[in-house]
């Protein structure tokens, strides 16, 4: 058989198992979603009808906006076969280093906005940087490097704050997190969509891009299911572990930079067990903690459903100890189901 031909047959293989893994994507996502309906049919029938309103699903959008952009970060460390503990310390490091830095500027409107986010970014950036020089230099686990980041932020944030929660001095960054980004109850009687629900939206759907899309994404799939073949295939593991872990802190910041633009101040209280509400979404959105398998479609889901189960247990008056321990079943439930998923796959 000619070279050609044999190139041309490699390259159709190559279009096909691109194509099968893009259907099979797609059916996970399209089975999302009517999992999703289909538990919230149940759980409204179950509530008396209050669930589906549109104001109690804005309402279960809202809550759920912090633990998904956190969950996008935590997606691409996990994917990796990665972990990283320090998301709930940095979005308090993060805040409480916005509200100073804030404070000591004379400007207001966008430029004081962009500045105070752009060095929020910035902190929980190097951070992430700092979680991933150990795992990529010295082959440290990476819940030993970011629980010590976990520690060292959280102290940090106390220090620095000395321990008191630091108001805004400008209100301008109220609407970011009180605002409405559409009026609608004025023109179609609907509630409007809180400024932090089209955060999230925005940031789902560009690391969604990122991740399925871009020669770093499958960089990213390609360390997760196997490190050695993709190091030997040429993929640079230390940088593209490096980013991921920079992604996440990224993450953080903008999560503490929409607390504390909510509340008015940062606190070193904030995002206190932030990082565990996290890994849940990634995990109970199909993502596998052995790495090489996840979506960022996926972490949504998993945050929209836990969110459904916090918001219809309040509806039905269940106390928050209880809460606990059905996130906990479902987390557990969810492992089951993708151990029990891969075993048949491989019978």
């Amino acid at each position: 058989m000619a070279d050609a031909e044999i190139k041309a047959q490699l390259t159709q293989s190559a279009k096909d198992a691109a194509a099968k893994k893009a259907r099979a994507y797609w059916m996970r996502v399209a089975i999302a979603i009517v999992g999703v309906a289909i538990v919230a049919v149940i759980i409204n029938m179950g509530a008396h009808g209050s669930f589906l309103e549109p104001s109690n699903i804005v309402r279960v959008l809202r809550q759920i906006t912090y633990n998904c952009i956190l969950g996008v970060g935590q997606t691409f460390v996990i994917i990796t076969a990665g972990i990283d503990l320090s998301v709930g310390s940095l979005v308090s490091l993060t805040g409480v280093t916005m509200a100073l830095f804030a404070n000591t500027l004379h400007i207001g409107g966008f430029p004081l906005i962009a500045l105070t986010l752009l060095v929020g970014c910035i902190v929980g950036g190097l951070a992430g940087f700092v979680n991933a020089v150990p795992v990529v230099k010295l082959n440290l686990p990476p819940f030993i490097t970011t629980l010590a980041m976990m520690l060292m932020a959280r102290g940090l944030a106390f220090k620095i704050s000395h321990g008191r929660p630091i108001p805004l001095n400008s209100p301008d960054f109220t609407n970011t997190g009180i605002g409405y980004f559409l009026h609608l109850h004025s023109i179609l009687g609907l509630p409007g969509i809180p400024i932090p629900i089209v955060w999230m939206i925005v940031i789902v759907i560009a690391c969604s891009i990122l991740l399925m899309r871009t020669r770093f994404g499958r960089y990213v799939f390609a360390i997760g299911g196997n490190e050695e073949a993709a190091r030997l295939a040429g993929v640079n593991v230390a940088r593209t572990k490096t980013l991921v872990y920079v992604i996440s802190g990224v993450a953080a910041a903008i999560v503490g930079f929409l607390y504390m633009a909510l509340f008015s101040s940062g606190s070193p209280q904030t995002g206190n067990g932030f990082e565990l509400q996290a890994i849940a979404a990634v995990v109970v959105g199909g993502s596998s903690l052995m790495g090489g398998r996840g979506s960022i479609v996926g972490t949504f889901f998993g945050a929209f459903l836990i969110g459904i189960l916090y918001n219809v247990m309040n509806l039905l008056n269940i106390e928050s100890y209880t809460q606990d321990v059905v996130l906990g079943a479902v987390i557990v439930l969810a492992v089951v189901l993708d151990e029990l998923r891969k075993r048949y796959l491989t019978r």
